[in-house]
């Protein structure tokens, strides 16, 4: 039988083509469209509620006062970050050891940071004059001024839980890559540099961007020492005017902008990092 046979067999000149329906989401479009009316009416009783007193969220907004509330907020979040990771590094290393001390120390330290409130240790380092008056002959009063103990406080508490963000990302990677990178003769500096780190990276990004979130609006509970932060800036000025939501609206909205900031810069990096894996789009 010829080709123009079968032909004519499998698609007779009569035949009717078939029409191709797109499958229907009523319910998909009907909960899309009734999330779309409750956040308008939301964001419609945000907007006109005149309890907020917008006129005066944007006469503070960028007040003097507050703008220092903020820088400070921005400084003290890189710092402990900074110190933090510095610190959870070693941690991590140490927990990695083959060293049974060096790793019971690790653990403990996680343990102990982890089990306590922020809050609970802010006081403590605030009230650390109690129990040690004089240290190397200075007195902690003078040592530990509130914006220090925030520092140590807070350092503190982030290094506990950078070191599990570090040791996870180090354990992702397979052993395989390490055993390959021996086999070729690279030495440990190089292994670490050029195979362990680069994808270990793609695990800790992600957990460190949302640390990194995580402390900048825990910076606000540095607030109970007179730490003069974004949230103590509005407090000082509320406490004056009675103004108490427009001005907690203003440090909220400050919080929001540079969170975003932040979230947008996580993206990128985490990006990056993913280049070359299945997570890439």
């Amino acid at each position: 039988m010829s080709s123009d046979t079968l032909t004519k067999v499998a698609a007779p000149e009569d035949a009717v083509p078939l029409r191709i329906v797109p499958q229907r989401r009523l319910g998909q479009w009907t909960a899309a469209v009734a999330v779309l009316v409750l956040l308008g009416l939301a964001l419609n009783s945000v907007v006109r509620n005149d309890a907020f007193q917008w006129d005066v969220v944007g006469d503070y907004f960028t007040t003097a006062s507050v703008l220092r509330g903020l820088w400070l907020t921005l400084w003290l979040t890189a710092f402990v970050m900074v110190l933090g990771f510095a610190l959870g590094t070693l941690l991590a290393a140490f927990r990695l050891s083959t060293n049974p001390v060096l790793r019971a120390v690790s653990w403990g330290y996680v343990w102990l940071f982890r089990s306590m409130p922020i809050l609970v240790q802010l006081l403590f380092w605030f009230n650390i004059g109690v129990l040690y008056p004089e240290i190397l002959g200075i007195r902690t009063v003078n040592l530990l001024g509130p914006v220090t103990v925030a520092i140590v406080g807070l350092t503190l508490h982030e290094a506990a839980y950078a070191a599990e963000v570090v040791r996870g990302g180090i354990l992702s990677v397979d052993r395989g890559q390490i055993e390959a990178a021996q086999a070729l003769g690279l030495s440990r500096w190089r292994r670490w540099w050029k195979i362990v780190l680069p994808q270990a990276m793609r695990s800790i990004v992600p957990p460190t961007g949302n640390m990194l979130i995580g402390t900048l609006k825990g910076t606000s509970i540095v607030s109970v020492i007179a730490v003069q932060d974004l949230l103590y800036s509005v407090q000082l000025v509320y406490h004056r005017t009675y103004q108490v939501m427009p001005l907690l609206m203003v440090a909220t909205l400050w919080y929001v902008i540079v969170t975003s900031v932040l979230s947008v810069g996580q993206y990128y990096v985490e990006r990056h990092y993913a280049r070359g894996s299945e997570r890439t789009r």
